[in-house]
């Protein structure tokens, strides 16, 4: 056993590193959006998004209670995980942000089709049709600014301790 893996509780030195953040960030479009709710309790829902320019973006009916919430206390977090993607080794990253709430023409303009675009890659008559769909009354658009990253890459926590890799870990020997 290394010296990094003695002990488990830290964490810090596997730490996932700007590149394969960055494959995440093109290969997966869920998120869980976690904010204070009128009682001030952490809720959490799970959205798409799209990351532009170091920002996250979201988009939501203004009926969402959420919405009201968040002009009330920007302060929301999201986690975002590799599971469902294309990246099979198991990566995670959670955000602590300052959410703007977008409602303006301007905005909607860009987001909307780069957002539906995102979620119908390859397919312009869905994402078009998809754009004709979220562009509707009271829609908004959060703009997420990451103040502080926490991520994990559990590929370098496995290259520790092979023993304990799980078997659909990609290099787990079969």
């Amino acid at each position: 056993m290394s010296e990094k893996a003695k002990n488990w509780e830290d964490v810090k030195s596997y730490s996932l590193d700007e590149a394969d953040e960055q494959e995440m960030f093109d290969a997966q479009i869920e998120c869980t959006l976690i904010w204070a709710g009128k009682e001030g309790w952490p809720m959490g829902v799970i959205v798409n998004y799209i990351n532009r320019d170091g920002r996250f973006w979201l988009t939501a009916s203004e009926e969402r209670p959420r919405v009201n919430s968040i002009r009330k206390d920007p302060r929301v977090s999201i986690a975002i995980t590799s599971k469902g993607s294309r990246v099979t080794e198991r990566r995670s990253l959670t955000y602590k942000c300052r959410a703007i709430v977008h409602t303006d023409r301007e905005t909607l303009d860009w987001v909307i089709p780069e957002f539906a675009n995102a979620m119908r890659p390859g397919e312009p008559e869905k994402a078009e049709a998809f754009r004709e769909m979220l562009d509707s009354p009271g829609r908004v658009v959060f703009e997420l600014i990451p103040e502080t990253r926490i991520g994990f890459d559990s590929a370098k926590m496995w290259k520790a301790s092979e023993a304990a890799r799980p078997s659909d870990s990609p290099s787990a020997s079969h």
